[in-house]
Protein backbone atom coordinates (compact mmCIF):
# COMPACT_ATOMS: atom_id res chain seq x y z
CA UNK A 1 0.00 0.00 0.00
CA UNK A 2 3.10 2.33 1.15
CA UNK A 3 4.11 2.16 -2.83
CA UNK A 4 1.32 3.31 -4.40
CA UNK A 5 1.23 6.85 -3.12
CA UNK A 6 4.38 7.98 -4.85
CA UNK A 7 3.06 6.49 -7.91
CA UNK A 8 -0.27 8.33 -7.80
CA UNK A 9 1.39 11.64 -7.13
CA UNK A 10 3.50 11.12 -10.01
CA UNK A 11 0.47 10.20 -12.48
CA UNK A 12 -1.39 13.21 -11.10
CA UNK A 13 1.18 15.48 -11.50
CA UNK A 14 1.99 13.94 -15.14
CA UNK A 15 -1.54 14.57 -15.88
CA UNK A 16 -1.80 18.19 -14.48
CA UNK A 17 1.49 19.50 -16.71
CA UNK A 18 -0.04 17.66 -20.36
CA UNK A 19 -3.56 19.26 -19.19
CA UNK A 20 -1.71 22.45 -18.82
CA UNK A 21 -0.01 22.22 -21.97
CA UNK A 22 -2.93 20.94 -24.16
CA UNK A 23 -5.08 23.79 -23.23
CA UNK A 24 -2.15 26.10 -23.84
CA UNK A 25 -1.27 24.78 -27.82
CA UNK A 26 -4.98 24.57 -28.48
CA UNK A 27 -5.88 27.87 -31.14
CA UNK A 28 -9.47 27.92 -29.72
CA UNK A 29 -10.26 30.44 -33.29
CA UNK A 30 -9.67 27.97 -35.47
CA UNK A 31 -9.94 25.20 -33.54
CA UNK A 32 -6.45 23.48 -34.26
CA UNK A 33 -3.37 22.30 -32.02
CA UNK A 34 -0.14 24.57 -33.06
CA UNK A 35 1.82 20.92 -33.39
CA UNK A 36 -0.88 18.16 -34.28
CA UNK A 37 1.87 15.48 -34.03
CA UNK A 38 3.14 16.60 -30.37
CA UNK A 39 -0.31 17.33 -29.63
CA UNK A 40 -1.62 13.40 -30.32
CA UNK A 41 1.48 12.05 -27.69
CA UNK A 42 0.31 14.73 -25.45
CA UNK A 43 -2.84 13.29 -25.50
CA UNK A 44 -2.39 9.55 -25.78
CA UNK A 45 -0.24 10.15 -22.10
CA UNK A 46 -2.85 12.11 -20.79
CA UNK A 47 -5.52 9.57 -21.34
CA UNK A 48 -3.29 7.39 -19.51
CA UNK A 49 -2.44 8.94 -17.07
CA UNK A 50 -6.33 9.26 -15.96
CA UNK A 51 -7.23 5.91 -16.20
CA UNK A 52 -4.54 4.77 -14.00
CA UNK A 53 -5.95 7.39 -11.95
CA UNK A 54 -9.06 5.99 -12.30
CA UNK A 55 -8.15 2.49 -11.86
CA UNK A 56 -6.02 3.38 -8.38
CA UNK A 57 -9.12 5.35 -7.25
CA UNK A 58 -11.54 2.32 -7.66
CA UNK A 59 -9.32 -0.41 -5.78
CA UNK A 60 -8.75 2.01 -2.91
CA UNK A 61 -12.95 2.79 -2.71
CA UNK A 62 -13.20 -1.33 -2.75
CA UNK A 63 -11.03 -2.52 -0.22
Amino acid sequence: MENKKPITFIFWVIAIILGVTLYKQFDFQNLKFEKPALAVLYIIVFVFSVIVLIKNSKKRTEK
